[in-house]
């Protein structure tokens, strides 16, 4: 797998606020990354620094082995699609085409599919569509362009649950089909989770978990029950987050389980249930200087 994201040490000031915070990590293709993190973690400023559309302040950001600022043979091999994503005064149709002169891997069957899919007409003006049609033509153009680079900034604002979940099968199918890196910042987590293979998880401009996806499913486990049982079953091992109530405590503990540990659970009247994707964003955010969590780098 060869890099297509390079990022060390990254920070990004502004005159009062601090977005970005010594933020290292690096992205192989192909990838389909999710990018994590409640708003304001710092998701979109690291977008368009990648996008070479804002500076780091700091550190370095290298996109298929060259800094993307003003690089323009690097920002013709990658797209950012964002939640806010603005047009000129121009129809839709007009926007498709000036779309598919701009990427050289541009699908024009893929698009006309995916237009007539999401119902959009070709000759009504962008500024008025509808919020939900203009992050339909977001999405149409970021996955038509088949970008080596492709990122997504919340981009299904707007969207009904069916409709996000369209975007989310074609967005699979079409990377199945043509592999590349794809980086996807939501906050809408466990719909999402079955298509990462790798997970950045962002909290107040810092990166505080990355690791494969695969690594994180089954990484912790809630663990309810009878209060000295508990204590007992979570003896030893990180615990993330804790909370009791009466005589019954509940624990969020870090590591997997073997055999041996569910017949332990069973014989102490312990309730075990897994922890979603967007519960151990949550937990890391909380918790990122807590060991055994974290599978990757975390800063």
């Amino acid at each position: 797998m060869t890099s297509a994201i390079s990022a060390a040490g990254v920070g990004r000031r502004y005159r009062d606020h601090q977005a970005l915070t010594d933020v290292t990590f690096e992205i192989g293709t192909p990838c389909i990354t999710g990018l994590l993190g409640r708003n304001g973690a710092g998701k979109t400023t690291l977008l368009r620094i990648l996008a070479g559309q804002e500076f780091a302040t700091s550190g370095r950001v290298h996109v298929f082995g060259a800094g993307p600022l003003e690089n323009g043979p690097v920002l013709r091999r990658m797209i950012l699609v964002r939640e806010d994503q603005t047009y000129p005064d121009l129809r839709v149709r007009h926007a498709i085409t000036a779309a598919s002169l701009l990427y050289p891997n541009w699908d024009a069957d893929l698009a006309g599919t995916l237009l007539d899919a999401y119902e959009l007409p070709p000759n009504r003006p962008v500024k008025k569509l509808s919020r939900g049609m203009r992050t339909a033509l977001g999405i149409i153009i970021g996955l038509a362009a088949r970008a080596e680079l492709t990122l997504f900034d919340e981009p299904y604002a707007g969207l009904d649950a069916v409709a996000r979940t369209f975007f989310y099968d074609q967005l699979l199918a079409d990377y199945t089909a043509h592999p590349r890196c794809i980086v996807l910042s939501t906050h809408l987590i466990d719909e999402a989770a079955e298509l990462l293979d790798r997970v950045l998880v962002l909290d107040r401009g810092r990166l505080v978990l990355d690791a494969p996806a695969d690594d994180l499913r089954g990484a912790a486990m809630i663990v309810t029950g009878p209060a000295d049982g508990v204590e007992r079953f979570v003896a030893g091992r990180t615990t993330l987050n804790r909370r009791t109530l009466g005589a019954h405590t509940t624990v969020v503990m870090a590591g997997r389980l073997d055999e041996r540990d569910r017949e332990l659970a069973g014989h102490l009247r312990l309730r075990l249930e897994g922890v979603t994707l967007q519960q151990l964003a949550v937990h890391a955010a909380e918790n990122h200087d807590q060991a055994g969590l974290t599978t990757g780098r975390a800063s």
